[in-house]
């Protein structure tokens, strides 16, 4: 008996299987958009001219609603953004009607399901695929994403981060197709999800208007997410696989070919060469692979309204846009098509972004969630334990602070525990942290579960794996490239000396178990100084536990040694979820029972705070 996309999705998580292939792109028939015609008509024949639409999303990354679960209010930064897709519907609304509903797509370029205490609810407390005998719930990023009635999505490195069973049920929620064009299985080569979706968009009096959007996602996962997807998915470059898809949509007559990437635009990557692909790579896609007309970038979490990049094959410009993050902007593309030989063809593309915080939250998307929301806030806001003094991330990034020993501290007792009795029981264990979040902190007394979650904001997972301690030297040097190199006697401003060589403050690893100095005027490469161990300095030729997150792990960051270091653990619990278990089993956090200052930055030996 035949069974159509979403009953097939829905079998294929119910059993659990780890890949769905998809044999092709989806073709949209049926569901098809009306474009208004623009301009005169064709010797009375039918329009010469219309034009189309297409908004975009990316790196929404769970926010439904102008809400902060970390600090319990109201979202708000130093630029006063808003965030969440209820904002974002009150912007795609209005550029509907500016354009004609029936003429315009809504598309996001990945990183949907993970993010915040939202989406991590039901991912994990109460998961989408069910358990224990309940009816699933509906994850709220799928209530709302339908509700605005997106067109597509492509998939994000993030989107893995839970597994693919979680995956495969959220994509059964969802009335849209997930796109991954470079997404395949790993036996069969075969693409697991759709590769790209065709829409028809209706020109009274005329021919439709045929619009291939081809999805592309970050070859990363491989290394980020490789326990999940190992053996079932690989993931080419994106411009390999756009090489395939791009003419194949032109065979199918597209006369507009739009990618969703999501991939930032500067080819840069941070994984090193562990794989052969680069990880920002939406500049390339549209230098290199002739016929493409616009691409919605993601990924990057940077606000670029319109970059224009020019196809070196054809002369052609192809235009850029990418929406910051969180829902704080909205990209919009501008196609005007002329009938040429019976043939649509693009005759321009503009491109530019809208500022959710301009706008209110739809309504009837805040109450798709409310009763989720409410269920998530009353989870986060659960006492977990107390704490002797109060802890901030605000000097973290430059200064030895308790907020990051208290990281370390928890993922040293995790794995000196975990190897207690065994052959590696008696190596020193060594932890590396960063810090994700400069406003997070702790306050002295009760600490809530959403307290110690602000801590670690990313679904991480703890692994072990040993160094020595040549390695581990190597390791802090490639860390410390995050300062500006800065003479003694210059201004040494904390805003200014930090995340040199635009390295994140994610990227930036402190070492606990070693004391050391970081001096920022020497060059990269020789700044780790008064390096030791247990008072001694540092043997080289030493072994060493090191307790690590999976995404350094994996290659994230491109630290040296550590890919391919020797694993001798490794968790499958959120390091998040280690450090709220260990509050509730320890009772209170006492800063003066760990930590100390055991790095510090200097020039010439001289401390510079």
């Amino acid at each position: 008996m035949p069974i159509d996309r979403r009953t097939f999705l829905n079998r294929t998580a119910a059993t659990g299987a780890g890949v769905a292939l998809a044999t092709g792109g989806a073709i949209a028939g049926a569901d098809t958009a009306e474009a208004a015609p623009r301009g005169g008509h064709h010797r009375g024949r039918g329009p010469h001219t219309a034009s189309l639409r297409v908004l975009g999303t990316t790196d929404v990354h769970g926010h439904v609603l102008n809400w902060d679960y970390f600090t319990n209010a109201e979202y708000d930064d130093a630029a006063h953004n808003d965030v969440g897709l209820a904002k974002v519907a009150t912007l795609v609304e209005r550029a509907r009607e500016e354009a004609g509903r029936h003429r315009t797509l809504l598309v996001d370029a990945g990183d949907i399901i993970q993010g915040t205490q939202l989406s991590y609810y039901y991912a994990r407390v109460d998961p989408i695929t069910g358990g224990d005998g309940k009816r699933p719930p509906t994850h709220p990023m799928a209530l709302a994403m339908n509700h605005m009635k997106y067109d597509a999505a492509a998939l994000g490195n993030h989107e893995f981060n839970y597994g693919i069973p979680l995956l495969r049920a959220f994509e059964a929620q969802c009335d849209f197709p997930l796109l991954a064009a470079n997404a395949l299985d790993a036996k069969t080569r075969r693409p697991a999800f759709a590769p790209y979706l065709v829409k028809r968009v209706h020109v009274p009096g005329g021919p439709d208007i045929k619009v291939g959007i081809l999805g592309l996602t970050n070859p990363g996962i491989a290394i980020w997410d490789k326990a999940n997807v190992q053996g079932k998915m690989v993931f080419p470059g994106l411009v390999e696989q756009a090489k395939i898809y791009v003419p194949k949509l032109r065979s199918l007559g597209c006369d507009v070919v739009f990618c969703t990437d999501h991939s930032g635009l500067d080819g840069a990557t941070t994984y090193g060469d562990a794989i052969p692909y680069p990880e920002n790579a939406s500049s390339l896609v549209a230098a290199q692979v002739p016929g493409i007309d616009a691409i919605l970038v993601g990924h990057t979490h940077v606000e670029r309204p319109c970059t224009i990049v020019t196809n070196e094959e054809t002369g052609k410009q192809v235009v850029l846009s990418e929406p910051l993050m969180w829902g704080m902007r909205l990209s919009v593309f501008d196609f005007d098509l002329e009938l040429r030989h019976g043939r649509w063809e693009v005759t321009s593309v503009t491109a530019g972004v809208r500022d959710a915080a301009d706008v209110e939250e739809d309504a009837r998307v805040a109450s798709l969630v409310k009763a989720e929301h409410e269920a998530v806030v009353g989870y986060v806001n659960q006492i977990v334990g107390t704490c002797a003094v109060a802890m901030s991330a605000t000097e973290s990034t430059y200064k030895d602070t308790p907020i990051i020993d208290f990281v370390n501290r928890v993922q040293t007792d995790t794995v000196t525990k975990a190897l207690a009795g065994g052959q590696y029981a008696d190596l020193p264990v060594l932890s590396e942290a960063s810090c994700f979040s400069r406003t997070a902190s702790i306050p002295a007394g009760q600490v809530s579960l959403r307290d110690v979650a602000g801590l670690y904001v990313y679904e991480n997972t703890l692994e072990a794996k040993i160094l020595t301690g040549a390695q581990v030297k190597d390791y802090l040097e490639w860390s410390a490239r995050y300062f500006a190199r800065t003479a003694p006697g210059d201004p040494a401003d904390p805003a200014k000396i930090t995340n040199a060589n635009g390295i994140p403050d994610f990227s930036y690893d402190i070492l606990s178990g070693l004391s050391y100095d970081i001096d920022i005027a020497q060059p990269e490469g020789s700044r780790i100084v008064n390096l030791t161990h247990a008072g001694a300095p540092l043997d080289p030729a030493a072994s060493f536990v090191l307790a690590v997150n999976n995404y350094r792990s994996g290659g994230g960051s491109g630290y040296p040694h550590i890919a391919t270091a020797q694993s001798i653990w490794s968790s499958s619990d959120e390091i998040r979820n280690t450090i709220i278990a260990w509050v509730q089993a320890n009772g209170t956090i006492d800063p003066s029972a760990f930590g100390g200052d055991t790095w510090r930055l200097v020039r010439d030996g001289a401390p510079v705070f």
